[in-house]
């Protein structure tokens, strides 16, 4: 397990002067997190939240500028693919906004952690989710919202390249980009598994960069799993070039856990206790 003294002087020191060994410590830390949530829930999608962990690490250590005092200085997340909730209740644990403990109620009755993340138990959050490809959709409206309100921080929007099969995902991908919302960034968790085998096998995307190119937007490509790369692509898209931008990662499901990695049977099953403990021996491994 990690040595806590260590992971809490990561969390307590600047932004800035957190080192992307540090970022990948604490992305295990998640990892360990997600996957005790969903063995405990016996219930759950480990897959695409382990493959998002290195992504979030940074994201919440890094890149946001969360402020929930003061809204209209805040930066804003919202995440479309509600199902990997676990990774976002263990980042939002990991930088105190609710204990630790509480992670482990995770898709309890009567916990606050539901299967699908809910404004209504949760006010932390900025949106409720869970029904696919409505995601942009909130974003259009909420940096519509931002916008008027001359809020100046930025929007960020976690979407899965499985519900880029989805209308509603283009008609706000369009109405975006028509409105010029450059504060806000999308990215795109592009593990190419969705819950019935590979996207290319259910619906082929095609080009994806070229489609949202051709809607308006401006495209990046990178690694999901390299933090030069993840943080590189977040630093582009706080540029404003009058275009709303989104980043594809290309992240592995089951990231880190051998036994899961790129199989997608993994994107919404539960560990046994056999499975659980030898992914945590797995993990444990690379603290």
């Amino acid at each position: 397990m990690p040595d806590a003294q260590k992971f809490k002087s990561i969390l307590n020191k600047n932004k800035k002067e957190i080192t992307n060994s540090e970022l990948a410590y604490c992305a295990n830390k998640l990892r360990t997190d997600i996957v005790k949530m969903v063995y405990l829930a016996a219930s759950g999608h480990p897959g695409g939240a382990l493959g998002l962990a290195d992504i979030f690490a940074a994201l919440y250590l890094k890149v946001l500028n969360l402020n929930l005092e003061k809204p209209e200085i805040s930066d804003r997340f919202l995440l479309s693919n509600g199902h990997v909730c676990a990774i976002q209740y263990a980042s939002m644990s990991m930088v105190g906004m609710f204990p630790e403990d509480e992670l482990w109620t995770f898709r309890k009755l009567g916990s606050r952690l539901q299967g699908h993340p809910s404004t209504h138990y949760l006010p932390q959050l900025y949106n409720s989710s869970g029904s696919l490809g409505q995601g942009l959709a909130q974003a259009c409206g909420a940096g519509l919202g931002m916008r008027l309100q001359n809020f100046s921080g930025h929007l960020y929007i976690g979407i899965s390249d499985g519900e880029c099969q989805e209308g509603m995902t283009w008609e706000a991908a369009m109405s975006i980009a028509h409105y010029k919302m450059d504060h806000v960034t999308a990215f795109v968790d592009y593990n190419h598994i969705q819950i019935d085998g590979r996207v290319e096998d259910v619906m082929n995307l095609g080009n994806l960069a070229d489609k949202f190119s051709s809607f308006g937007w401006l495209t990046r490509s990178a690694s999901g799993h390299d933090f030069d790369q993840i943080l590189s692509a977040f630093e582009w898209a706080k540029v404003k070039e009058g275009k709303p931008k989104i980043i594809l990662f290309e992240n592995t499901l089951g990231k880190n856990v051998s036994f899961m990695e790129n199989q997608p049977k993994w994107h919404g099953s539960p560990p046994d206790k056999e499975q659980y403990e030898t992914a945590m021996k797995e993990l444990e491994n690379l603290f």
